[in-house]
């Protein structure tokens, strides 16, 4: 089973609150709401919070896959390594970056650069 799926598996058994808290964490508050695509940069310290206000629908499903993507790659690499894939410009997005692109919903690009990050191969 590759990396990516195994991390997919451990990231569906938890809740967004406590996923926004892991990238709030590994990324930053203002990372993680620009990634889920909210207006707000205080938004994920309130989505982390119990009994706080959820994110949007869309908002959920991109904090769930930057998460795994997180994971699979800090796992490989390294958390430092994993920060700086998210803000880099990469070339598996056409020099855009991980966070931009998670944004705009490119989510198999996405994952195909990090599983190529994870498995140190380039087919760009």
């Amino acid at each position: 089973m590759s990396t990516i799926k195994a991390t997919y598996q451990a990231v569906v058994r938890l809740d967004v609150r406590e996923v926004t808290r892991r990238l709030n964490a590994a990324l930053g508050p203002t990372l993680v709401a620009a990634l889920a695509g909210a207006r707000d940069p205080k938004s994920p310290h309130k989505w982390a919070k119990e009994g706080g206000p959820e994110p949007r629908h869309q908002a959920v499903k991109r904090l769930m896959f930057a998460y795994e993507q997180w994971q699979a790659v800090a796992d490989a690499e390294g958390e430092h390594v994993a920060r700086v894939w998210f803000i880099g410009a990469n070339p598996w997005l056409e020099y855009d970056t991980p966070v931009n692109a998670i944004r705009q919903g490119h989510f198999k690009q996405v994952a195909n650069a990090a599983q190529a990050l994870v498995d140190d191969s380039f087919s760009g």
